[in-house]
């Protein structure tokens, strides 16, 4: 925070388009999307339009004892769009909270389902995991300055590893398809019988720097989560609605999860909303008289919010209106190769890519940088010299324009990176 009172950082005032415009008149190019959830720009027609309209009707009404005509229509087009078997949905307010959800539906389901009540209190996550920053999300996460100080406040899990993409070595990607796998295997027999379900973020892992994930991974646990009888819970708040290059990251490798968490992008970066999807199967053993106990005790004051659910169908129309999961495979085109020739600076340890989430590792002779130097931070203070704005993870720079921005100017967030690098790595080689 000291430095970050230091840095004078732009207050953001206005926008248009896919800039930003500061209070002194300065644009940027809003390169990560908002903190990746702006889907197709800001000050959008239809979506201000939907709004404004949803304005003159109610802004907001619980859906405690009631219900609003926008909640029932994004339900319906969720359903629809969602990987098969996903026909109830649960809304909150932002990801974190669709997470916690999607574990107490879980731990409860278990003990309540016909077959007989079971204690299932263990989730399985995996290794640089981030699922939010609540008590329940910190506890299935893995980044250890997000959680370390915390960790007395935290439930006990299981978690092991996820097998890395590997492009440039095919053989070693399947090694670790295989290895990870019969990993997951040996902890899904020894704990199944206490385990609620193995929380996964479909193939990317985006806190941890856009880790991207061997393929083939994520439809083998569905495979051994059926086999061991576990939900399978697939957090798609990063990389839902067309980061991929698909809608929804499931998809790509036809996995119906028992649980799905979407967020960020679902309302095209306007409003907080959060969506948690399950099976009919899981809604059902929630039902029965009221005094029998059965009801799923959460709610949030601003759940199903009808101006967020405005917001949320008018931005999925305009997916499809402009076909921008079209636009999308063509910028994860112009992101590799314009980020191509940056492979060669000797302080780019790796570049990695799925879809339009890039991360771009920095390193010193293939070791991290002192800590105190901030050499990712740095180039995000030299972008925003270039009117570009993007977030660091430590020394990994994140990359994720908008699904819908326009390939010249997803050319001009890579010219800027790339220039920002090399200012940044030269002043380095100077302090050391």
């Amino acid at each position: 925070m000291s430095e970050f009172r230091n840095e004078n950082a732009p207050i953001i005032v206005e926008a248009d388009g896919f800039h930003l415009i500061d209070s002194q008149g300065h644009r940027y190019l809003d390169g990560h999307s908002s903190l990746w959830c702006n889907i197709h720009g800001h000050r959008v027609p239809a979506i201000d339009q939907a709004i404004r309209a949803q304005l003159d009707r109610v802004a907001h009404s619980t859906l405690l004892g009631l219900s609003n005509g926008p909640s029932i229509e994004l339900a319906n087009e969720l359903i629809r769009r969602t990987p098969d078997g996903l026909n109830k949905v649960f809304y909150s307010d932002c990801g974190a909270a669709g997470v916690e959800v999607a574990l107490k539906i879980a731990y409860q389901f278990y003990q309540q389902r016909p077959s007989g009540g079971q204690i299932r209190d263990k989730f399985l996550h995996f290794d640089g995991a981030y699922h939010g920053d609540t008590i329940g999300t910190m506890s299935i996460g893995s980044i250890g300055r997000f959680k370390n100080l915390y960790n007395p406040l935290l439930f006990p899990v299981v978690w092991t590893s996820v097998p890395n993409a590997s492009h440039d070595n095919p053989d070693q990607e399947r090694q670790q398809l295989d290895y990870w796998t019969s990993e997951l295997e040996k902890l899904l027999e020894l704990h199944h019988e206490t385990l609620a379900g193995v929380v996964i973020e479909p193939m990317v892992q985006a806190a941890a720097g856009i880790k991207v994930q061997a393929s083939g991974f994520l439809k083998r646990a569905r495979e051994l989560t059926r086999r061991f009888d576990t939900m399978l819970i697939a957090d798609e708040i990063a990389v839902g609605f067309g980061r991929t290059g698909t809608l929804f990251a499931c998809e790509q490798e036809e996995v119906d999860p028992d649980i799905l968490i979407l967020s960020k992008g679902l309302t095209g970066g306007y409003l907080p909303l959060a969506a948690t999807l399950v099976t009919d199967e899981i809604y059902e053993v929630f039902l029965g008289d009221p005094w029998l106990g059965r009801t799923f005790y959460h709610g949030h004051t601003y759940t199903g919010n009808p101006l967020a659910c405005a917001a949320a169908l008018a931005s999925i129309r305009l997916i499809d209106e402009n076909q921008v999961l079209k636009n999308a495979q063509r910028l994860q085109g112009v992101l590799r190769r314009e980020l191509d020739l940056l492979k060669e600076h000797p302080n780019v340890k790796e570049i990695r890519q799925k879809g339009t989430m890039v991360g771009i590792e920095l390193a010193l002779d293939g070791a991290p940088f002192p800590a105190q130097l901030r050499i990712g931070h740095q180039v995000t203070l030299a972008c925003r010299k270039r009117g570009v704005v993007l977030r660091n993870i430590a020394d990994v720079i994140v990359l994720m324009p908008a699904p819908a921005m326009p390939e010249q100017l997803v050319e001009e967030l890579c010219q800027a990176v790339g220039k920002s690098v090399v200012e940044v790595m030269q002043s380095a080689k100077q302090q050391m």
